[in-house]
């Protein structure tokens, strides 16, 4: 189930803390909002202090005047549950709600997200509010919908205060039922580890060598993501019950948190906080990296999750805390960019953040569109366009969906067991950037797909499915992606695949265990590639090519078992020279790649090369890598986005007439998009 936002038209908003700034400034904020275009805002999410300034007594009077100014200047209103936040009383005379780290240290008061979920007072206090302002506000004409807390699972996605550790129990119980079956499952024999009464069950606690049991650990993140879907469904439900005219939404993409199944159960579209200088400022010691384009691998997977969504924060300046997460100004034309951005990958909405740069606190250097002084900038200029690009497009675009025929399947179990597995997580990280990076770069279109309970024809929208690593994989899962393959769709699987079930515990079977025979091969040895071991390179048979130290972190040696299974690539060193390094077997009307090692940039081009995998627009549209391309489509039309991330002008050739939506103009021929600049061409 894809729950998507549902507009007639793109809108532009921001967020707005009222409770920061003097009311004078009220209403010419609203007033010039108007102008620019903006027609929605958040606010509410960290004012718990000021809606409940005392256990028991509320006071609404303040947002009640923003509430009646917004709808004076027909403002549609976000209201935040502010959750996130908990005031110091809350904190000082119930300390059992706060956060405790693994070591066993209580956060203190002073951040945020400084609590837990599972305390029953901070439930029960979580529930109060959410009631009290549910009732005070569910009437007022300019509140059209609810964001529940804010970031769930954002600056910490683990929690070890003694209420977790209950909870966690009480999770074990329900899920296993019995000890004996929980040491099954937890393969508890190992090192003596046996447990003979469940008031010996923990969360994993500090550990000789930091090495806490796989399988428990692997739970542990399962048990965050039930907590915290339960500690959020206390809000919806109460908003559900009495604002039911009211949508519900919640905000970010965070660890250890199944972001779908939180909005399958409780809300109606998910909304995401998008930053693409966060891909500027870390792990970008790789050739040609994507930098800011990078977050559209983000972006891809909120689609996964609404096909339309809002993007709840939108950068718009300089970012940073006092003391971290440190990012450089935008430069001029990105904030634009990176609207487009988060428009091209399926926002309906976008909400910058924030209205004006906050003088006192953690993120005074966390800019938004204002600066201190109030003044006219460039960030302004540059959303005033934007908010009247959107009054001419936004009905037009508004509601059409990402096309796709590419996609990478990633799953939350291999996710989170990956964290602590050094054997397959650090492959599946290495192998989606490589492959994402040059999708981009070669105008390929690509969904990010999390397997879960997909049918059939839902996987049948792709003509080719990349599933690198996928280490845990269930029969069902393996009887799915087989029927995929049979039915004409092109499957392409890395090391390491296959080898593990549910629990994360290592099949005694040949590898890649339940696809095996889909694939045709055994892995007949592996290695890790790893201290003094040097990868090996890769000798292609179809066209004699040999790429030099290609075959990185891991190598299945390869054991072909059926006669139909074509041999593409073989290692060129090492022990296992001239064994299999990368097949193929046809099945049905399609066929299904095994590549024994991590998939890196001069693998993946040549894959793509001999998939024949192209960009849809290659017959009439010549581009620069340094552009990004993405169609959303209706029935009525395709709009082809171009967006340029460098800094230089970008060249480009149509071969038939197009018209740029943005600026009413045909393309014909060769022409430029700015640096930074965008278009959107229908076809």
């Amino acid at each position: 189930m894809n729950k998507s936002i549902q507009l007639d038209s793109l809108q532009l908003g921001v967020c707005y803390y009222p409770e920061q700034w003097s009311d004078s400034l009220w209403e010419d904020d609203f007033k010039r909002m108007k102008q620019m275009n903006l027609s929605h805002i958040r606010i509410g999410e960290f004012a718990w202090s000021v809606f409940e300034p005392q256990e028991g007594v509320y006071y609404f009077d303040l947002f009640d005047r923003v509430l009646d100014l917004a709808q004076q200047y027909e403002l549609k209103v976000i209201m935040g549950t502010p959750t996130a936040t908990p005031p110091a009383w809350l904190t000082h005379k119930y300390p059992e709600v706060l956060n405790v780290s693994i070591e066993g240290v209580t956060y203190q008061h002073g951040m945020r997200r400084h609590y837990n979920y599972s305390s029953p007072k901070y439930r029960e206090l979580c529930a109060n509010i959410t009631r009290q302002m549910a009732n005070h506000f569910k009437n007022h004409p300019a509140i059209i919908g609810w964001q529940i807390d804010n970031e769930l699972n954002c600056e910490i996605s683990e929690f070890y205060a003694e209420a977790d550790h209950i909870a966690f129990r009480e999770w074990v119980q329900h899920r296993y039922h019995t000890l004996e079956a929980l040491n099954k499952a937890w393969g508890t024999v190992f090192w003596s580890q046996t447990y003979t009464d469940w008031e010996q069950v923990y969360l994993p606690r500090p550990t000789v060598s930091h090495s806490p049991n796989p399988h428990h650990v692997l739970d542990e993140k399962r048990f965050i993501s039930d907590n915290t879907i339960a500690f959020a469904r206390i809000q919806a439900e109460i908003l559900r019950e009495v604002a039911p005219h009211h949508w519900i939404t919640t905000n970010g993409l965070f660890g250890h948190l199944d972001t779908h199944a939180l909005t399958e159960e409780m809300l109606d579209f998910f909304s995401y906080d998008s930053y693409p200088q966060f891909s500027t400022i870390s792990g970008n010691n790789e050739h040609k990296p994507l930098l800011d384009r990078k977050w559209s691998q983000n972006l891809s997977v909120v689609r996964n999750i609404s096909n339309n969504f809002c993007i709840m924060e939108q950068q718009a300046g300089p970012g940073g805390w006092v003391n971290r997460m440190n990012m450089p100004a935008p430069r001029p034309g990105q904030l634009r960019l990176w609207t487009y951005q988060s428009v091209l990958h399926g926002a309906d909405l976008v909400m910058y953040f924030r209205w004006r740069t906050a003088t006192f606190g953690t993120e005074i250097y966390w800019h938004g569109l204002n600066d201190y002084h109030n003044q006219p900038n460039r960030r302004i200029a540059e959303a005033t366009q934007v908010g009247e690009e959107f009054v001419s497009i936004g009905e037009k675009i508004a509601g059409t969906t990402y096309q796709a025929n590419v996609a990478i399947l990633k799953d939350y179990d291999n996710d989170w067991d990956g964290e602590y597995d050094i054997w397959h997580g650090p492959l599946t990280a290495k192998s989606i950037n490589a492959w994402f990076k040059q999708l981009q770069y070669q105008h390929i279109p690509t969904d990010i797909v999390y397997l879960r309970h997909q049918t059939l024809e839902e996987l049948q929208r792709y003509q080719f499915i990349i599933y690198p690593h996928a280490a845990i994989m269930s029969e069902q899962t393996a009887m799915l992606l087989t029927q995929y393959v049979e039915a004409g769709g092109t499957l392409i699987f890395g090391a390491r695949t296959g080898y593990k079930d549910l629990n994360g515990q290592c099949r005694m079977a040949p590898m890649p265990g339940p696809v095996a025979s889909l694939c045709g091969i055994s892995v007949a040895d592996f290695t890790s590639i790893t201290g003094t071991i040097e990868a090996p390179g890769l000798l292609w048979k179809h066209n004699n090519k040999q790429i030099e130290q290609s075959a990185e972190l891991f190598n299945d040696i390869l054991h072909i078992q059926h006669d139909d299974v074509e041999v593409l690539a073989t290692y060129t060193s090492c022990y296992y020279e001239n064994a299999p390094a990368l097949t193929k077997r046809s099945q049905g009307q399609g066929q299904v790649l095994y590549y024994g090692a991590a998939f890196n940039e001069a693998v993946v081009d040549e894959l793509l090369s001999l998939l024949d995998i192209s960009s849809p627009l290659v017959e009439w549209l010549e581009l620069p890598e340094q552009v990004e391309v993405g169609i959303r489509q209706n029935e009525h039309a395709d709009y082809v986005f171009l967006l340029n991330y460098s800094d230089q002008p970008a060249p480009i050739h149509t071969k038939v007439p197009r018209t740029d939506i943005l600026t009413g103009t045909t393309i014909d021929g060769a022409t430029t998009i700015p640096a930074y600049g965008a278009m959107i061409l229908q076809s």
